[in-house]
């Protein structure tokens, strides 16, 4: 039986969600399995090439309206997260920032001008954006941002560092937030703009296949119209960062589903004492305790996505969602981990190049520390940030 059989999750789907999860999963079978091990042991990406594939089959920015996008529900972009961060993090990650952080944030908060001008090659992957948000001493506290904007004459002049940024050396825009006298402002930085430069963020032990970047801007002037009218205050980049960590809900099930059909096929073949090792109880226990967890965060990220599509979801319910999701992801890749043995520690399978992955994915977008406090927040009114 396959792990999701158990909780008839197929029955909650309609047939385009089925068909949708199924698309995107020919192309992972088709242009990332056969060579992601590799990417990841080289610690690199062929990310303009993959953005392109993707955005052919309409996954950049699927569950936006307009300018190119699909428009699609949110299950049906969840199901599409999940495929891809069954096949690496690294490549969800790819897509969450191009369509939920950069390309929402045009879509939400840019005038008609940056839309036409952007989001249409956005999501045929012509162009690649970024989200610059992040800063080496502000993760967890982004109102604490030290980068400026500041007036001169009808110029903006923005000065600053972003860190830990993902697709940055390769992207043809940067969506940066900045500090100014009228609180955090967004603006759109296009690449190859005087005093704006992005380093690579080298000696990663996780996310090898991705592009990690440090953004440096100085004295990087922009014309009035780069900055996002319709953004004002943290809110705006925290809207975003919502609609990324929604898609984390159902990648992370991405990731512990490929680990758990690993771990299923492995034990049937490996023998111990004579005995295929899905035969032991402690064995049985764990597949059985794992596909538990599995099953429950499925069901949680349908939930969610249902409650997105009737625009009910609230940001604490969303932190619940990665809370629980990738915490037991995590867990799940480790104790996959444990049934391989020795072979779990290779790149033969993708069982420790999950669990590693699974490290960045539980810190970014928010740890499991501040989403735990959102969850108290909510449950006594209380917060306890400070």
């Amino acid at each position: 039986m396959h792990p999701s059989a158990l909780f008839a999750l197929d029955g909650l789907l309609t047939d385009e969600e089925r068909d949708i999860r199924e698309a995107v999963r020919q192309v992972c079978d088709r242009e990332i399995r056969p060579h992601v091990a590799g990417w990841f042991e080289a610690g690199e990406l062929p990310a303009r090439e993959l953005a392109r594939t993707l955005g052919s089959v309409g996954v950049l920015g699927m569950h936006l309206d307009g300018y190119g996008c699909a428009g699609l529900g949110a299950v049906a972009y969840g199901l599409a997260c999940l495929e891809l961060e069954a096949a690496d993090s690294g490549l969800r990650s790819l897509v969450s920032v191009q369509g939920s952080l950069a390309m929402y944030a045009i879509w939400k908060y840019g005038s008609e001008e940056q839309k036409q001008e952007w989001l249409p090659a956005m999501a045929a992957g012509e162009r690649i954006g970024c989200f610059g948000l992040t800063e080496p001493d502000f993760g967890s506290d982004p109102g604490g941002m030290r980068t400026t904007a500041r007036r001169d004459g009808s110029d903006w002049v923005l000065s600053g560092t972003k860190m830990w940024i993902t697709n940055g050396s390769i992207a043809d825009v940067a969506v940066v937030w900045a500090r100014t006298e009228d609180g955090v402002r967004g603006f759109l930085v296009p690449a190859g703009t005087p005093g704006f430069a992005a380093h690579d963020v080298k000696h990663k032990v996780s996310l090898r296949a991705s592009v990690t970047s440090e953004l440096v801007l100085d004295g990087v002037r922009l014309p009035a119209e780069a900055m996002l009218p319709g953004a004002r205050g943290l809110s705006g980049p925290l809207g975003c960062l919502n609609e990324a960590r929604f898609g984390i809900v159902f990648g992370a099930m991405g990731a512990a589903l490929d680990c758990l059909e690993t771990a299923l096929e492995y034990a049937a073949s490996r023998e111990v004492f004579a005995r295929p090792l899905a035969s032991y109880q402690l064995t049985q226990a764990k597949l059985a305790d794992m596909t538990l967890e599995l099953g429950k965060g499925l069901l949680l990220a349908v939930h969610l996505g249902r409650l997105k599509e009737r625009g009910e979801i609230t940001p604490e319910q969303v932190s619940a969602g990665k809370l629980n999701n990738v915490r037991e992801a995590l867990d799940i890749a480790r104790t996959c981990r444990t049934l391989l043995g020795a072979s779990g520690v290779t790149l033969e399978y993708p069982v420790i190049r999950h669990a590693v992955n699974l490290e960045s994915v539980l810190t970014y977008e928010g740890t499991s520390e501040i989403h735990a406090l959102v969850v108290g927040k909510a449950l006594t009114g209380l917060p306890a940030f400070h």
